[in-house]
């Protein structure tokens, strides 16, 4: 499937991973409230199709994404097109691009290759796993232009992974991490060639793809929800409710099978 700012493009192999390209190179992969509409669109196509296990994020060009297109905003703000009800219902639509990544049951990883700011540094962070080029760079845009570093998720998800302290540093001075101050935070995985990059991304999918559906999908569940959970109690109790329904799976009686049998197991998502 392709649209003008989107490509979707499901890789050959038949594991189920998808490359999502934001695809405005000229703009640095700037977000139009129509490319938010789209891209929405696209993940929950993909969200719901069940024969997708893996997606990869990335951008088209120079750019991962630099968040929202500046130039428009600028046009609907002199034409005061715009008026609080409408300006609302498209902040939900931006802060939704990284809810239905956290929310897919799929694994998700951004592969970023270019500056991610504001709306797109978000998009990142709501990836399960972010791997980047040494081009990479991420920053906090509104905090500069008269707004809050809260945007998008940006001040949940930002202390939640690199701690409070640093997080505080990022969003009240909206200086750009480097890609290997990244790296050194833990706020990606690891720095890949410009080239090697997305390759990079698709090995580490089929890593994780190795595993059962059910396994992949349901610890990403269980992190989500355990980074809130309400005391260690509560995240045990979570744990075990999921173990119990996963030794309920034919997967898992695949799995212990292929253990004694010393041989990989051959799991089919049920």
């Amino acid at each position: 499937m392709s649209d003008q700012d989107i490509i979707s493009r499901r890789l050959p192999g038949g594991e189920g991973i998808h490359v999502v390209t934001l695809n405005r190179p000229d703009r640095l992969n700037a977000l139009t409230r129509g490319t938010v509409a789209r891209l929405n669109g696209v993940l929950d196509g993909l969200a719901a199709d069940a024969s997708c296990r893996a997606v990869i994020l990335t951008g088209a060009g120079r750019g991962f994404c630099s968040g929202q297109d500046l130039q428009a905003a600028n046009e609907r703000n002199r034409g005061g097109a715009s008026g609080v009800v409408e300006k609302l219902h498209w902040q939900e639509q931006f802060a939704g691009m990284g809810a239905r990544l956290r929310a897919m049951p799929q694994v998700v990883i951004a592969a970023v290759n270019g500056p991610a700011v504001g709306a797109g540094m978000a998009l990142a962070l709501t990836a399960d796993i972010r791997m980047a080029s040494p081009q990479a760079r991420f920053l906090v845009a509104a905090v500069r232009i008269g707004l809050t570093g809260g945007e998008s998720g940006l001040s949940y998800l930002l202390p939640r992974q690199i701690g409070a302290s640093r997080a505080f540093d990022i969003l009240l001075t909206g200086r750009p991490i480097e890609a290997e101050e990244a790296e050194r935070i833990g706020l990606v995985r690891s720095v890949s060639a410009p080239e090697a990059l997305l390759d990079d991304a698709i090995a580490h999918a089929r890593a994780i793809l190795a595993n059962s559906p059910y396994s992949i999908a349901h610890t990403k569940k269980l992190m989500w929800e355990n980074l809130d959970a309400s005391s260690y109690q509560a995240a045990l109790a979570a744990e075990n409710r999921t173990q119990i329904l996963g030794t309920m799976t034919r997967d898992y009686a695949e799995a212990t099978a292929a253990f004694t049998e010393k041989r990989p197991p051959r799991f089919e998502g049920s």
